[in-house]
């Protein structure tokens, strides 16, 4: 595929961080703002022999920000991960000019609770949703709803987001967030919550009692985890209406 004016715009990196050898955010500006709802995707590209190689990331930043935000893992058998990797301010990728995905807030349902589940980078829509849920309530607006961010990593300097959602946890009594991890062995200092996101998901189901008549689940991230997490949710009682999916990666299906 070529990259066509009609469909791509040149994005701008204007600030990075790095987190961990393999975890990154950056900051871009496209050439012309692009609109979409918090938790949608927008569509990297980069060029390669006159070609463009694509691939889809969330979105982190909320739509009144200028620019776009997008949280990164290295996936060193990807096509474009790799190259994005090594891309810093002042360099521009490709970005389809139109967002996508439906892994949004659920308004509809007349759900007053929340509960989002993810790994690592999964957090990403999230943190777009919380921004901009945040910004409503700091303009006055009354927040009904109830949110509950569960993430589990390896490590806890994996939570590249921590500092930010631990502050709206402060701040806003409808919001809150809970960081666990796998590998305690390796991160001793670590004081909070341990297991994988499926050992602790009924656990906090319960004692949130965040039952399945008045609560969506959103599952983001590791598609072993979205399967786990799925099965253990219609256990407990959820419809699968309110169960929403967004999956990082296909897993590779055995040869037969």
């Amino acid at each position: 595929m070529t990259a066509s004016a009609e469909k791509f715009q040149k994005a701008k990196i204007i600030f990075r961080k790095d987190h961990t050898e393999d975890l990154w955010s950056i900051r871009v500006r496209p050439e012309q703002p692009m609109s979409f709802k918090p938790g949608q995707y927008a569509t990297l590209g980069i060029e390669e022999d006159g070609k463009v190689v694509e691939r889809s990331y969330s979105i982190c930043s909320s739509p009144h920000e200028v620019e776009v935000e997008f949280f990164f893992e290295l996936v060193m058998k990807g096509r474009v991960t790799p190259p994005l990797y090594h891309r810093q301010v002042g360099d521009t990728l490709l970005m389809r000019r139109n967002a996508k995905g439906t892994f949004t807030f659920d308004g509809k349902s007349g759900h007053k609770q929340h509960l989002l589940v993810c790994t690592v980078t999964g957090v990403a829509p999230y943190v777009s949703i919380a921004r901009a849920l945040a910004r409503e309530a700091r303009q006055g607006h009354h927040l009904e709803d109830k949110l509950v961010v569960l993430q589990a990593a390896s490590r806890s300097w994996e939570f590249a987001y921590r500092d930010e959602l631990e502050a709206l946890a402060q701040e806003f009594p409808w919001f809150s967030y809970i960081p666990a991890i796998s590998r305690p062995w390796e991160d001793r200092e670590w004081k909070g919550e341990v297991g994988r996101v499926e050992d602790i998901l009924r656990k906090y189901i319960d004692e949130l009692k965040l039952d399945p008549p008045h609560t969506t689940v959103y599952l983001c991230g590791h598609p072993q985890m979205i399967e786990n997490g799925r099965g253990i949710l219609r256990r407990r009682g959820f419809p699968k209406e309110s169960i929403r999916e967004e999956v990082y990666w296909a897993p590779r299906k055995e040869a037969s």
